[in-house]
């Protein structure tokens, strides 16, 4: 059934010639669709806003598909358009208005999430087939409970979709040792930018599978993916030791993360923290229980005014004797160089580990600050440049914190599939570092300042010639963009002409202009 409300007519400007696009009801009457098409006649719906609220758009249509076939007639319909363009939204958790359309359609792929759930085995191993549209937290908790089974690589944050994560990379303590989620797809069905559904991997259509991981949604929308699963385990042992020094931290965190697999911890990661009781930005942040206690006397003299902290889990299974998970996390942590007495553990189930942040989601919503704007910037940084940045970052410009987590912990080259989209600096080890800002307030001179505080950063980056690159990447023109993939521009543009020439999809995004139809 296709629901029309309101229907208006309204122009969308890509600097090519402007012209009124087919209103609305004449859309809903070509298309036969089995889902829904809202009409979005303010900025105040979800097609207008996202996670990060620095951005509001006025969408033309927000449009609830039923499956991949829906989603093809959409991309068709604005094919025939003059300057139609089309975003897949997942769950709104983009920054800078990544999925955003202005004056364009949007897809909600949410109302897809049911489409697919399906266990299989192929050469002995399983996997699951999901829909783009599902949310990784449900994924987890279905694989879990109907099949004792789980998927390798995570997110810190699990309420995103599965589509909306592998277009970017998909990240979190597991990366050193599975990569990042796009390293554990197999099979993709993409509605294409020329409005194809097409089931590619690394075998068939293979320049579509790796183009659209990490693609930015530019080539395609990812439909449904097939994932690799494991046993899922039961516990986890969940770990975090202080340091007072960036050499002993970087080296300590680099010395885990390249251990073989089988002799390290299961998740690692790390932060910075402000040398201070700061409630936010401080101590506070290291306790994971209320019976912990920070001892700040421990701190050695004339420390600085950041500390470092590194984060780790071991997995386990109930029956696994305590003595043998005491043991294991003992013989790690006994190689390490952190402030002794400045040790925190607790054990929670693997499924509490993996929601850790919904947690913190459900506080923040209920002292009404979640949907205030989050200015987060995220950068992955060669290991060659990260004493450098710690130097004049961490320690000088975030020093007093950022109203927020600051993380940053390494990542193995040799994990990442170098055909996909995503690009990242050099060298066989790199970190990624965010800056997690929330503001207090919803709007005003304080996002503004934080903005400009993030833009402060990447300045300094490339004025001290340091080997970065911006993960979650927003440019506002296509030069930026062209310095942002270096010699993979060319790759990445022919892929966009192969897969979407009129560049219909992803336009929030700001890499291609909407290009005229032909025909």
């Amino acid at each position: 059934m296709v629901e029309c409300l309101e229907l208006e007519r309204f122009v969308q400007d890509n600097d090519v010639e402007s012209k009124p696009v087919d209103d609305i009801s004449s859309i809903c009457k070509s298309l036969d669709l089995k889902g829904s098409i809202d009409c979005v006649c303010d900025g105040s719906g979800i097609a207008a806003k996202d996670f990060g609220g620095m951005q509001s758009v006025r969408a033309l249509a927000l449009i609830r598909p039923a499956g991949a076939e829906d989603v093809a007639l959409i991309v068709k319909a604005a094919a025939l358009s003059p300057n139609l363009t089309v975003a897949a939204r997942g769950n709104g958790h983009s920054i800078n208005g990544q999925a955003m359309a202005d004056g364009g359609l949007v897809i909600d792929m949410r109302s897809t999430k049911e489409n697919h759930f399906k266990l299989l085995t192929i050469n002995g191993s399983p996997y699951i087939d999901v829909s783009g549209g599902a949310l990784w937290e449900d994924v987890l908790k279905r694989c879990v409970s109907e099949f004792g089974l789980a998927p390798r690589s995570w997110t810190d944050y699990l309420n995103l979709t599965v589509g909306g994560t592998l277009s970017n990379a998909g990240i979190s303590g597991q990366t050193f040792r599975y990569g990042p989620q796009t390293s554990n797809v197999t099979e993709l069905e993409v509605v294409t930018g020329k409005g194809d559904i097409i089931t590619c991997s690394e075998t068939e259509n293979s320049e579509l599978f790796f183009g659209v991981l990490g693609g930015l949604g530019q080539f395609g929308i990812i439909t449904r993916a097939r994932i690799l699963l494991q046993p899922a385990p039961d516990m986890a042992r969940w770990v975090r030791v202080v340091y007072a020094d960036f050499e002993d931290f970087s080296r300590d965190v680099e010395f885990l993360v390249s251990l073989p697999a089988g002799e390290s911890f299961d998740y690692v990661e790390g932060f910075v923290l402000v040398n201070s009781d700061d409630l936010v930005n401080g101590w506070p942040q290291v306790p994971m229980d209320p019976t912990h206690k920070f001892d700040p006397t421990l701190i050695p003299p004339n420390t600085g005014s950041v500390l470092y902290c590194i984060e780790v889990v071991l997995n386990y299974r109930k029956t696994d004797p305590p003595s043998t998970v005491d043991e294991a996390v003992s013989r790690l942590l006994g190689q390490l160089a952190f402030v002794k007495g400045l040790k925190f553990e607790v054990d929670v189930s693997y499924a509490e580990f993996l929601l850790r942040v919904k947690a913190q989601e459900e506080v923040a919503k209920a002292n009404g600050i979640w949907d205030n704007p989050h200015p987060w910037l995220n950068l992955f940084i060669s290991k060659s440049h990260i004493a450098d940045f710690d130097q004049a970052v961490f320690k000088k410009l975030v020093k007093d914190g950022v109203g927020g987590p600051m993380l940053v912990y390494p990542m193995l080259r040799n994990k990442w599939d170098n055909r996909t989209s995503v690009v990242l600096p050099e060298g066989d080890i790199f970190y990624i570092v965010a800056f997690l800002r929330s503001t207090v307030y919803p709007k005003g001179p304080e996002v503004e300042k934080l903005v400009a505080k993030n833009r402060e950063i990447v300045q300094v980056c490339r004025e001290k010639g340091l080997d970065f690159k911006l993960y979650l990447p927003q440019y506002q023109c296509q030069e930026d963009w062209k310095r942002h993939f270096g010699n993979q521009w060319s790759r990445f543009e022919e892929r966009k002409r192969v897969f979407d020439p009129m560049a219909i999809l992803a336009p929030g995004q700001k890499i291609f202009k909407r290009r005229v139809s032909q025909s």
